[in-house]
This record gives C-alpha cells, structure tokens and sequence, in this order.
C-alpha cells in the first residue's frame, strides 16, 4: 500500500491523488487501506472540487473529503449491476 500511494504523490496531481484516495477508502478493508495512507492522499487532494470524469460537468454528487465530484453509478455502485 505504501507504494501504491508513494506513486500517486510522485505524480503531483491533485485530482489523481483524490481518485486513489476515494479508491482506496472504498476498499479500504478488503486492501486493508491504513488511516494513515488515506490521510496522507488526502493532503494532496484539489483544493476546488474535481469532476471524476474529465470534462464531466454532468452532475453527480460531491465527496467533500476528496474534494471530487462523483457521478451517481459509481457511488451507488450500479455500474457492476447486471441486467
């Protein structure tokens, strides 16, 4: 875990580093994701809100700790539902 968020801060994106972050924390127990490594993404987050999808705009819903704008189906998770 300790490289993948070492990677993400090497990248110096912000918005990058929120999506791992929001990732990370969604998966936290099956990754056994640390306070720790969470905290140190968050650091790095945007400091304005980032829409999820590049040139998003379309909505969706803000996640105030990763400073993200999250379209609905990834947070209800509805895009792995099968029809």
């Amino acid at each position: 875990m300790d490289q993948v968020v070492d990677y993400a801060l090497l990248l110096k994106n912000a918005t990058t580093s929120a999506k791992v972050g929001f990732f990370l924390e969604q998966h936290r127990e099956t990754l056994m994701v640390e306070d720790a490594h969470l905290n140190l993404l968050r650091k790095f987050r945007p400091r304005q809100p980032h829409y999820w999808v590049r040139g998003g705009r379309k909505g969706g819903q803000r996640v105030k700790d990763w400073n993200l704008m999250i379209p609905t189906e990834i947070l209800d998770k509805s895009w792995g539902e099968v029809l």
